[in-house]
């Protein structure tokens, strides 16, 4: 084992702060920013995910996420946490890709199933499958203003302010938004199905090895091109 992996193991032991992290990549420790990318993968995937409701279009997303980060690290200054900076790149990068789509392509007159259910790794096989794919295909129905802020404040746990900052409006419409999106949601459905709000829309191994892989190869490219 080199190095450098030694460093990057150690560190995802004694983790460090997102903005010393971002600091010493700028430095040129470019080893850290995995760190970076597999503390916030899940988040920004399932903020991707909400809008764009397709699991590949949802990784890609995340993907140049990540890459348009690292060309803009310098310009982090720290006015919101490093998370949510992520966060909000990944969300605007969504958000292009949806206005791309086809005009008939309306999001929300679609069914809510989402394609390629993500395979269950085996700590969490004691989980009921086909109750969790109903719940994610129930969220994945409702309206995508909707959507968006019951993945952010009830999955991935955010609070109202955050969620608010990220998609640019009031903390009364986060409010408003949510409090809809639970009304359209089955009552109780998050009981009936024993499931926690942390085994939804996951974003786990292979997969995330996979998208940091891919994004080390795209900044080693661009870097080599510059």
């Amino acid at each position: 084992m080199n190095i450098v992996r030694l460093e990057l193991e150690s560190v995802l032991r004694h983790p460090l702060a997102d903005e010393e992290i971002v600091a010493r990549v700028v430095a040129g420790d470019l080893a850290l920013f995995e760190v970076l990318m597999r503390r916030h993968n899940q988040r920004l995937y399932r903020a991707a995910l909400a809008i764009l409701r397709d699991r590949d279009e949802a990784e890609d997303v995340v993907q140049q996420a990540y890459i348009n980060a690292y060309a803009h690290l310098e310009q982090f200054g720290g006015r919101s946490s490093v998370a949510t900076w992520l966060t909000r790149i990944a969300v605007y990068e969504a958000y292009a890709r949806l206005r791309k789509r086809s005009p008939v392509d309306d999001l929300d007159e679609r069914d809510g199933e989402i394609s390629d259910p993500a395979s269950i790794s085996p700590e969490r096989e004691v989980l009921n499958s086909e109750l969790r794919e109903t719940l994610e295909a129930e969220i994945g129905a409702l309206p995508e203003k909707y959507r968006v802020v019951f993945m952010l404040r009830e999955v991935e746990g955010l609070d109202t302010s955050t969620t608010a900052e990220l998609l640019g409006v009031s903390e009364d419409v986060v409010k408003t938004r949510l409090s809809r999106a639970r009304e359209r949601l089955r009552s109780g459905l998050f009981d009936r199905a024993g499931l926690t709000r942390s085994n939804l829309f996951t974003f786990l191994g292979a997969r995330c090895d996979l998208l940091v892989a891919n994004v080390f190869e795209a900044i080693e490219a661009s870097r080599q091109a510059g």
